[in-house]
């Protein structure tokens, strides 16, 4: 597994990232909502890698937009935003911005998608199919 860390401006949220392939392997995607273009970001995950978030108490925050199925996740004291979570019985989806990763991860260049053109359950789909699938999200 590849490690990588990262956090938020102010360090109250901080994140380890687990990759099976090399970072250089994977092509961030930048969507085109509004949301995401107004954060510029660009997200990395993998269905067989794993996340772990560790946030100061308050620091975490949640956001619903678009179809309202995944919550944004960002600090609420710098308001980086830290990725993306989708919950489903049982299970906890995610993908991570890679702006808030530390140093230079070495990744493909990103490619833009566009999920505002999927159907609510077309999203879902996609989301299980490449976000992580083991996530822990604690207060520390």
């Amino acid at each position: 597994m590849y490690r990588l860390s990262g956090q938020c401006h102010c360090q109250a949220i901080q994140l380890e990232l687990q990759l099976p392939q090399p970072p250089a392997s994977y092509q961030p995607r930048a969507c085109d909502c509004d949301f995401c273009r107004k954060h510029a970001a660009a997200y990395v995950s993998d269905p067989d890698g794993a996340l772990r978030i560790r946030a100061r108490p308050g620091a975490l925050g949640l956001y619903r937009q678009g179809s309202a199925k995944a919550q944004c996740v960002y600090c609420t004291h710098c308001g980086v935003l830290i990725g993306v979570m989708y919950e489903a019985v049982g299970h906890r989806y995610a993908t991570v911005n890679v702006r808030v990763l530390d140093g230079e991860p070495g990744f493909a260049d990103s490619v833009v998608v566009s999920p505002k053109t999927l159907s609510a359950a077309e999203k879902v789909s996609r989301w299980k199919q490449l976000w992580c699938r083991g996530v822990e999200v604690k207060e520390r």
